[in-house]
């Protein structure tokens, strides 16, 4: 397994699940209780997110935790 890969994947599906919701980062980091850098280095592949964090994701962002896991775009 790749895990800088891994990283860059899981950032990636949440930035296109965001960018279909049309919120900012920010407005994201708000809505999980975390920090917007926190969201950033989420989105550059650059953190290992925890499950607790995972799921907060997943709450803000409307979906199952399991479809952070999914390749590609937004819903």
């Amino acid at each position: 397994m790749d895990e800088a890969q891994l990283l860059q994947d899981f950032g990636d599906r949440v930035r296109a699940l965001r960018l279909d919701l049309g919120v900012s980062q920010e407005k994201l980091a708000l809505d999980c209780g975390l920090d917007r850098t926190y969201i950033s280095g989420i989105e550059r592949g650059k953190r290992n997110v925890s499950l607790v964090n995972i799921h907060r994701l997943a709450d803000a962002l409307g979906v199952p935790a399991s479809d952070l896991f999914q390749k590609g775009g937004g819903k």
